[in-house]
């Protein structure tokens, strides 16, 4: 009896850890600049150089989680599963960023168009997001011994959390790319991401090959996830384009 109730303490020990850490998670206040920002306008004029360096704001992440390197490089270790946010929300644009996944099998994104709010129950935010997943991931989450759809881990777009997107390249209701041209773990992707009028068309490591339209919000944060795995990012850069005619309704709750 004795052994049974210091198993039952221990047990609500580690809930107890998990509650709290969680908690932690969604509240603690932490940001950090990682990334740069510049306009069409500044792009093309003399004043190129010009260029504002991104602020990312805690959603429900742990400071220790992500750490700008002096290369310039971003690290998440990918735990909790949640997100940081930009400061700024953005309509249109072209973004560049390249990433590698440090772990056989890692899972991440950037989510454009996000209102970076989840819902009660929900650790990820609504938005399109543009996947980053690890080549082994389709047989790491086999099932019943099938390797899951190789498209997964190619760059696949889509609406979650409510907001809807007509897929270029049909995989339900996800966008696949029409060739694989992601690169395996320790090796750098790089994704080239424009973003007009509700849609997004996305380049792997050097062609157009994914995209969606119609999305039903087109206006929004982006956001970086952390989800499970170690990756790393360099080069964020953000060109904003022209604003176009954008609705109260198709626009993210602006946060304070």
């Amino acid at each position: 009896m004795k052994k049974f109730s210091s198993i039952v303490t221990s047990v609500l020990s580690i809930c107890f850890l998990l509650i709290c850490n969680h908690g932690i998670a969604q509240h603690e206040a932490f940001e950090f600049e990682f990334g740069t920002s510049t306009t069409l306008e500044k792009t093309l004029s003399e004043t190129s150089e010009d260029q504002e360096t991104i602020n990312w704001i805690n959603v429900n992440t742990v400071k220790k989680g992500w750490k700008v390197n002096d290369d310039g490089v971003l690290v998440n270790q990918g735990h909790p599963i949640g997100v940081v946010r930009s400061e700024k929300q953005y309509e249109n644009f072209i973004l560049h960023v390249e990433w590698k996944h440090i772990e056989a099998g890692g899972n991440s994104g950037v989510f454009a168009w996000s209102g970076a709010n989840p819902e009660e129950g929900n650790v990820l935010p609504d938005g399109v997001e543009i996947q980053m997943l690890e080549l082994d991931w389709v047989n790491i989450n086999a099932k019943d011994g099938v390797q899951q759809p190789i498209a997964y881990v190619h760059g696949e777009v889509w609406g979650v959390g409510g907001v809807v997107t007509d897929p270029d390249n049909p995989r339900g209701e996800r966008s696949k790319s029409i060739e694989n041209r992601a690169k395996g773990k320790g090796e750098w992707n790089t994704y080239d991401v424009v973003a007009v009028d509700g849609v997004i068309k996305l380049s792997v490591n050097g062609k157009f090959v994914n995209g969606i339209s119609k999305s039903t919000q087109k206006k929004g944060y982006l956001c970086l996830e952390s989800e499970g795995a170690e990756i790393h990012f360099r080069n964020f850069k953000l060109i904003e384009l022209p604003p176009g005619v954008t609705s109260e309704e198709q626009t993210a709750v602006k946060l304070e």
